[in-house]
């Protein structure tokens, strides 16, 4: 499982010209199966992602198709890690060591 943090790297205003393309994006990974939960930082200055891939590579692959990416408008921190703890709805998730 990862962790996906953006980071806005431009201007807000230009961040927003591009949120519809992005939430197309978000949109196309849910329905891939590839993102579990995601929404804005509080204070708004980026997002957080929970994604699920085949290894850090595809992750890293599909981040670059996100159109903030292409843009130059964020940047993202990519932290892999092994669930082995979730909550009951969560459980296809769980993963062993």
């Amino acid at each position: 499982m990862f962790v996906l943090e953006l980071t806005y790297t431009g201007p807000i205003e230009r961040v927003d010209e591009l949120l519809g393309e992005h939430v197309a994006w978000l949109d196309a990974a849910y329905a891939a199966g590839a993102f579990i939960a995601s929404g804005r930082k509080k204070p708004r200055d980026g997002g957080i992602i929970l994604a699920v891939g085949e290894d850090r590579a595809a992750i890293e692959r599909l981040t670059a198709t996100d159109p903030f990416t292409a843009a130059g408008v964020c940047a993202y921190r990519i932290t892999e890690f092994t669930a082995t703890k979730t909550a009951p709805g969560l459980a296809a998730f769980r993963q062993e060591l």
